[in-house]
């Protein structure tokens, strides 16, 4: 059996490129991308500390969060697509998408 170290290191990896994304980046679409790597790793310490604890609970909580993260997704690229229709720009930094002015 793998030891629990080795998921727990392999899930903090991704969260921290992740989260170096998500600070990094401008694009919004590799934002969203990133967060999803972020709620990923989470998943994978649901399923390790439910599958070590020989209890179901880490894989219903991992069902529930990846259909909160495909509404999530969904929402996000919908607000994306109209900001790029209306703007021109997927760049989170730009004056266009930084005001609050629609």
């Amino acid at each position: 059996m793998i030891p629990m170290e080795y998921f727990l290191v392999l899930a903090g990896i991704l969260f921290a490129i992740g989260a170096y994304g998500v600070l990094t980046k401008n694009n919004a679409i590799i934002v969203l991308m990133c967060i999803e790597l972020m709620l990923n790793a989470a998943n994978i310490n649901f399923v390790t500390f439910g599958a070590f604890a020989n209890d179901i609970m880490g894989q219903a909580f991992v069902i529930m969060s990846i259909s909160v993260a495909a509404a999530e997704v969904a929402v996000g690229i919908a607000i994306l697509l109209n900001a790029y229709k209306m703007r021109k720009t997927t760049e989170l930094d730009d004056e266009k998408l930084t005001s609050l002015r629609w």
